[in-house]
């Protein structure tokens, strides 16, 4: 079997793609999905499904819906519903688990890909970088778990999914910086900056990639912009790298080194910036 969450959810198997219709199961599915091999809690699925007003028969009805998950398993599998209980969707001590070897999960590819991009950058390797960053990236088919109704602890994951896939997209855009690819990133920094007002790596990024493609106007457009949500919206002024890369689209520089993401130098980058998965 394989998994889809990067996207609307899906369950394929032998090209044949199907996931259950129902929103509260597809909620269940999704929780199980995005902590696969790790055991869900039984409070934390009651909580995702109906926050902190369960119905009385709750639990049970949580029941139903993994004994529901087993049935559809077992369609799609051919394996009988003990053989499922036993090998795919496992209860266990307080909760239940979606086996690690139950299928491929596009996930965890996606997690490996950047991992291994963000050390070619490290070590220098900018070409299997910028392979790897671009591949995981292609990966996403939509935002995260678009489809999925979202309580508190799914939305959560989707929401750090989501930053993982913007700090991935800042190492990928900030070494195609670095070789010349100045044009190539234009369009998806459009969006990305329309999309995310206050975010000034983005913004910065922007405003580079316009400058050296000989658009200081444009470029200092997007630090005015970017100014103008900060204070209206938080108070706040550009922080310092913004604040230079501005006084060096005024000043004509394109020989100023912002850094953006990474450079050649070794850095600490938390797994976690990458949507790695912790116990909660």
């Amino acid at each position: 079997m394989e998994f889809g969450v990067l996207g609307p959810l899906y369950v394929r198997v032998d090209g044949e793609t199907t996931a259950p219709s129902a929103p509260k199961l597809r909620n269940v599915l999704a929780m199980l999905l995005v902590h696969t091999g790790q055991v869900v809690p039984v409070p934390s699925l009651v909580r995702d499904l109906w926050d902190d007003d369960p119905p009385v028969s709750g639990l049970t009805t949580l029941q139903t819906y993994i004994l529901n998950l087993r049935k559809m398993f077992s369609a799609v599998t051919g394996l009988t519903t003990d053989e499922v209980a036993r090998d795919i969707l496992v209860t266990r001590a307080g909760g239940y688990v979606l086996a690690a070897e139950a299928g491929t999960l596009d996930l965890h590819r996606y997690r490996r890909l950047v991992t291994s991009g963000r050390e070619a950058l490290v070590r220098g390797d900018d070409a299997a970088g910028v392979r790897d960053l671009n591949e995981a990236l292609l990966m996403w088919r939509g935002p995260a778990l678009v489809d999925v109704p979202a309580g508190r602890v799914l939305e959560s994951r989707r929401r750090q999914l989501e930053e993982s896939r913007l700090a991935a997209f800042e190492y990928l855009v900030d070494v195609e910086l670095r070789l010349g690819m100045y044009r190539e990133v234009l369009a998806e920094l459009a969006a990305l900056t329309v999309e995310n007002p206050l975010h000034e790596g983005l913004h910065g990024q922007y405003m580079w990639a316009l400058h050296l493609s000989g658009r200081r106007a444009q470029a200092l457009q997007v630090f005015h912009r970017l100014r103008g949500a900060l204070v209206a919206g938080l108070g706040l002024e550009p922080g310092p790298q913004v604040q230079r890369l501005h006084r060096a689209v005024l000043n004509a520089d394109t020989d100023f080194e912002p850094r953006f993401a990474v450079g050649r130098a070794p850095v600490a980058v938390p797994a976690s910036a990458f949507g790695g998965a912790r116990p909660y």
